[in-house]
């Protein structure tokens, strides 16, 4: 599990009294425990991979959107310091599909829904997200639905 992993490597890093590191994984840990408060109320528990991989994938997305404000701001300094976290935390990440191959997967998820138009986009975005939410990066794979509809 994902879990144990950042724990132990939370361990690794103040051992080796690596604080950078040691200060993002605490940060990830927190943000999973956070969720982890936020899924309580919920009905049923979902898969623990698949959370913490959608919680990661957040932290990511924040980052770089910071990276970008920094960049923009003169602040070179900073967006180092977030583009170091965002290592750390791209670590615990599954392997993600490349183009290719997510293009490939989404064909088969419109094919097998029968979707025709993007009045049919929500539809497949749900099912692309059941199953690959883990493996495709969101954002792109909007775009990439919107060209497998439309072509």
């Amino acid at each position: 599990m994902i879990r144990d992993t950042l724990k132990a490597a939370q361990v690794a890093a103040m051992k080796a009294g690596d604080k950078p590191r040691t200060a993002a994984i605490r940060l990830i840990l927190s943000k999973i425990k956070d969720r982890d408060i936020e899924l309580r109320t919920a009905s049923a528990p979902a898969d623990d991979d698949a959370m913490v991989t959608e919680v990661l994938q957040k932290m990511i997305k924040q980052r770089r959107e910071s990276i970008a404000l920094y960049e923009q701001g003169d602040r070179a300094e900073l967006a180092a310091i977030e583009a170091a976290e965002v290592a750390v935390i791209e670590e615990f990440l599954p392997a993600q599909l490349d183009e290719t191959e997510a293009k490939a997967v989404i064909a088969a998820i419109v094919a097998e829904t029968g979707a025709a138009s993007l009045k049919d986009m929500g539809r497949v975005m749900a099912e692309v997200k059941a199953r690959h939410a883990s493996e495709i990066d969101m954002s792109k794979a909007s775009g990439w639905v919107k060209e497998a509809l439309a072509g």
